[in-house]
């Protein structure tokens, strides 16, 4: 099998949806051995920062001198970005073979009249067959949707659950209040593991005092009161925490400050449970963290262009403040695309009253993507200048010419030297967004109509 092949497999897989649930898992995993048994893993569940809280362990325990692997979803740059041990990917060569394996297992399971995985089952475990592979001494996990139905929890060796920030989203599919949604990703704490927390609600907060209690775990909170923030804008932030001292991160926006403190928790915790971690290894790592994506600026030229995958509502409300915070009476030009089922009204009423012009965009994910008029419409509500760049083709984009690089012209030929855009929403399309500008750049203009 080749990379080729196994990236159509497992597209071919697709159309299984999205199953919660573990007992399909369950039975692929045993079929191939069981790998995830022969791990130790820190999971993180939560519903935004669980990547930057991901990124900032991961690397410091890299630093630490361990071998660390790395799971994560949705991707940025690239595919094979979500099977990571030390923040290298997997080879293609790899993935391609691992794939045959759980390709195989699956024919087995079909024939003996078993459920067939979804996409996102072979793909978990593809990364612990890696991960075993690798001999990782730990596994940074991120769950994919909510947390006790979803497929990376099947794993029993959980050293640590760490929740990021918890908030709305995914309604109705995991819970339709902010207490059934924090119930459902407590699920992820397990006898015996230590739980650390980002700083929360006071609801979500009792809820994962009270089960860690219920399984007897130790629950330690990361506290914004005892982080004295030295200095932030969008090229980084540097902040003092209590057994740490001076820590610095080149991620920027109003929320890092949390994701790096619930980062310092979990590494006080495993501190506490025998591995060492070393203060040097601790400034190194945080500074060596890359997240891209997260209030990422890719030019710190004129116009400044920042990326951001704020898809949701309390997202959109940090960029705001991360916005307001770092580019006071600046102008803003904003481009956005989104997923239907996410809040995109919410998103629009946050966000679009701080622009001077919106572009929206089709989503390379035709069957999830909000299209680019009907956001349009929305953004029209709280901005005056918006213009949609839907994808050449079919009425809804579905085939012909990305409008992503149109509305990264387009911004860059509105913006002045002293304007800043912003594009945001789905974290899956940011590299178009990115590949557009490099091109763009490139050719030493600001047209793509040549």
């Amino acid at each position: 099998m080749t990379y080729k092949e196994a990236r159509v497999y497992l597209d071919e897989l697709s159309k299984y949806g999205s199953v919660l649930g573990l007992d399909t898992i369950r039975g692929l995993l045993h079929e191939l051995g069981d790998p995830q048994e022969s791990l130790w893993f820190i999971h993180i569940a939560g519903t935004n920062g669980k990547g930057s809280v991901l990124a900032y362990t991961s690397t410091i325990l890299s630093e630490a001198g361990y071998r660390v692997g790395r799971y994560v979803s949705p991707t940025v740059v690239s595919y094979l970005e979500r099977i990571q041990t030390d923040g290298t990917w997997i080879s293609e060569e790899m993935f391609a073979e691992l794939t045959a394996q759980v390709r195989d297992a699956i024919a087995r399971l079909e024939a003996a009249g078993k459920p067939v995985p979804t996409v996102f089952e072979a793909e978990t475990a593809i990364a612990f067959l890696y991960f075993r592979s690798m001999e990782c001494d730990l596994v940074v996990l991120e769950a994919g949707l909510g947390g006790a139905l979803d497929a990376t929890n099947i794993i029993t060796r959980t050293v640590c659950a760490v929740f990021a920030s918890i908030s709305m989203d995914h309604v109705g599919v995991i819970g339709n209040t902010l207490e059934e949604i924090a119930e459902n990703k407590a699920g992820i704490i397990k006898p015996g593991c230590s739980v650390v927390s980002a700083p929360q609600r006071p609801s979500v907060t009792d809820i994962l005092r009270s089960r860690a209690a219920q399984y007897g775990c130790p629950f330690a909170q990361a506290d914004p009161g005892q982080a004295e923030i030295l200095h932030s804008d969008y090229r980084g932030i540097r902040l003092s925490y209590p057994e740490f001292g001076t820590v610095s991160t080149q991620l920027a926006g109003s929320c890092q400050a949390d994701n790096l403190i619930t980062a310092l928790e979990t590494v006080r915790t495993l501190r506490k449970l025998g591995y060492r971690i070393s203060d040097r290894a601790v400034r190194d790592g945080a500074a060596r963290t890359v997240w891209p994506g997260r209030f990422t600026c890719i030019s710190r030229g004129k116009p400044l262009f920042i990326l951001d995958g704020a898809h949701n509502e309390d997202a959109a409300r940090r960029l705001r403040g991360s916005m307001e915070a770092c580019f006071p009476g600046k102008r803003l030009i904003f481009i956005m695309g989104v997923f239907r089922d996410k809040d995109y009204g919410a998103v629009a009423r946050i966000m679009c009253p701080l622009a001077s012009v919106v572009y929206t965009v089709d989503l390379p994910d035709r069957r999830r993507g909000l299209p680019a008029g009907d956001l349009a419409r929305a953004a029209g509500k709280y901005c005056p200048s918006v213009t949609a760049f839907p994808d050449a083709g079919t009425p809804h984009g579905s085939a012909g010419l990305s409008g992503i690089p149109k509305a990264v012209a387009s911004a860059l030929r509105a913006a002045g030297p002293d304007d800043v855009i912003a594009a945001f929403g789905s974290l899956s399309y940011l590299h178009r967004v990115k590949e557009a500008y490099d091109q763009i750049t490139k050719e030493g203009g600001t047209s793509n109509d040549r």
